[in-house]
């Protein structure tokens, strides 16, 4: 019996989508195209364009891949964060959302390399990447000004950038950091469990800040 065509087409533009991603992690932006695209996918090249139109909005398609599966956990996230009963400490709060964050990140690593790529390279899809971190933005700095203010060394706004670039920075630097530096693999189940205990660190370090801060000196 003949599968359906909508369910074949299905399959082939998502096996393109995939084998865009493998690549990207492997050559980066730079080195991929259509034919290694197609190959990886085991389809005919002009299903490539067929499906996705160019090689250009194949990469936006991938990178938005990753924006709205990590839109939708940051919304989880942060209603349940809203929704913890009165009587959960802030701190634990705030490292449920940080984990999620950080399980995110580590099991798609990818997504980090790829932002700061259009970033560093001044990118076609930069339009994309302003846009979703707007959002990311929005969100996480409303959250945060139920404890700090708008403006200053302590502000929502600065919270939300080191927050993040402790998160994101470490995926960057980490596979740089040979033996000889690190003494083993950055990236390894325990070296990635000692991040997060120093992110959560951080994080009652800084509101513990906060709360001893007067509010004329914010």
């Amino acid at each position: 019996m003949a599968r359906p065509k909508k369910k074949v087409e299905g399959e082939r533009a998502a096996a393109i989508l995939d084998a865009a991603d493998a690549l990207l992690a492997e050559v980066g932006y730079e080195g991929i195209s259509a034919r290694a695209v197609a190959e990886r996918a085991g389809v005919n090249k002009a299903l490539v364009f067929y499906y996705y139109g160019s090689v250009e909005n194949l990469f936006e398609r991938v990178l938005e891949r990753y924006y709205t599966a990590h839109g939708e956990l940051l919304a989880r996230a942060l209603e349940g964060f809203r929704r913890a009963p009165d009587d959960v400490p802030l701190a634990e709060r705030l490292h449920g959302l940080i984990d999620v964050y950080l399980d995110f990140i580590e099991h798609n690593r990818l997504y980090a390399r790829l932002v700061q790529q259009q970033v560093s390279g001044g990118g076609m899809h930069l339009h994309l990447v302003e846009r979703h971190l707007r959002a990311f933005y929005d969100w996480t700095s409303s959250l945060l000004a139920e404890m700090a203010p708008a403006t200053g060394r302590a502000s929502a706004r600065q919270l939300y950038l080191t927050f993040s670039a402790a998160v994101i920075n470490y995926f960057t630097y980490a596979p740089l950091l040979g033996d000889d530096v690190w003494e083993g693999d950055a990236l390894s189940a325990a070296a990635l469990a000692e991040r997060r205990a120093h992110v959560h660190w951080l994080v009652d370090t800084l509101l513990a800040a906060l709360a001893a801060e007067k509010p004329d000196a914010r």
